[in-house]
């Protein structure tokens, strides 16, 4: 529904060093997130420059795949260019 990555995948670009990107509200992150994960909420997305590298792939993460999705979008129209939707956290299996 969403284009979204594979969980493989997703493993496969951290391993390489992929930033993984929760946007997902404060409040949510602050309750539990995926290891390493950054918290950039998908309001804050405009500041994504301070907070992300843009030279380096990124995996978007949220609860349904709705957010990331639109993160994404957001982020190539900024010019990002390895972006990449996980969808849902439950998607992640990188143990």
């Amino acid at each position: 529904m969403f284009n979204t990555l594979t969980g493989s995948d997703a493993c496969k670009l951290l391993s390489e060093g992929a930033q993984l990107v929760d946007v997902r509200s404060s409040g949510e992150f602050a309750q539990g997130a995926l290891p390493n994960a950054v918290n950039l909420p998908l309001q804050s997305i405009t500041n994504a420059k301070n907070i992300i590298a843009a030279d380096k792939a990124i995996v978007l993460y949220c609860v349904s795949g709705a957010r990331s999705s639109s993160a994404k979008n957001y982020l190539v129209q900024m010019g990002f260019e390895q972006v990449y939707d996980l969808g849902s956290f439950k998607n992640y299996n990188c143990e």
